[in-house]
């Protein structure tokens, strides 16, 4: 099942996608219909949840790691990115004025169910509502000025996610890739992940509550990059489908 989240004569709502019908519905978790079936051509998808929190997962592929030259981790690295981040499908990344690079990275992201706090990770599955398409778009060079990683993760659209959320998919083992411009530079397999996405959402329940809507980013494979102004970034994750965006002036 496909859950969009849409504006359509500036009203925002929320969805089943079938084909290029949706079903409008209450909530993203009880999906109470409510009213008549329409077209997406009358409609624009935005990003499909409104995370009270982004949380992400870094250096989380094995092939990343060895590309990097770094050990792997013990345990997961995880950081926030702010709700104020996101950015839908077809939505224009804004190159900041203090950055001199913009990197993309293609994510699996992960959408919480219901409350979800000190699970397990075999019991994690009952608490996750579906899976999206993520781009967690990175001022690399404010993150090496820096020495961490709050402002260069931070800026206004560099949350990018959707087209919507898959609630059918096996998270253990699906293709991530990333096209810049149509030529791929990212592919690999999220069974490289070195903490698989149940064992991510277990960890990070351990620490922070999780709410309905929140989202987990879990990792980017090998052959991040920059962008630049007049670029098209496309993420692609095999059973969920295509998160297209664009490079602009901010």
């Amino acid at each position: 099942m496909r859950l969009v989240r849409y504006i359509k004569n500036k009203t925002e709502g929320y969805g089943i996608y079938e084909g290029d019908e949706v079903q409008p519905v209450e909530d993203l978790f009880t999906l109470k219909r409510a009213g008549r079936k329409f077209s997406m051509v009358e409609a624009k998808f935005l990003p499909p949840c409104r995370p009270t929190k982004i949380v992400c997962a870094g250096l989380n592929y094995v092939d990343h790691a060895v590309e990097m030259g770094l050990p792997i981790p013990a345990e997961p690295v995880i950081f926030l990115k702010p709700p104020s981040a996101a950015l839908g499908p077809g939505g224009t990344i804004k190159y900041p004025k203090m950055a001199h690079q913009v990197d993309y990275e293609a994510e699996l992201g992960v959408v919480i169910a219901r409350d979800c706090k000190d699970v397990s990770p075999e019991d994690a599955a009952r608490f996750i509502l579906g899976y999206t398409c993520f781009n967690d778009i990175t001022a690399r060079d404010l993150q090496r000025k820096d020495g961490q990683w709050a402002r260069a993760k931070s800026f206004d659209t560099f949350a990018s996610f959707g087209p919507w959320i898959e609630t059918e998919l096996d998270p253990m083992n699906t293709l991530v890739e990333a096209y810049l411009n149509g030529e791929m530079r990212q592919s690999s397999s999220t069974a490289n992940m070195i903490f698989p996405a149940y064992a991510l959402v277990s960890f990070i329940s351990k620490v922070m509550t999780l709410r309905p809507g929140d989202l987990i980013a879990t990792g980017t494979p090998p052959g991040i990059g920059p962008m630049k102004v007049g670029d098209e970034i496309e993420v692609r994750i095999k059973g969920i489908g295509n998160l297209l965006n664009h490079m602009g002036k901010e």
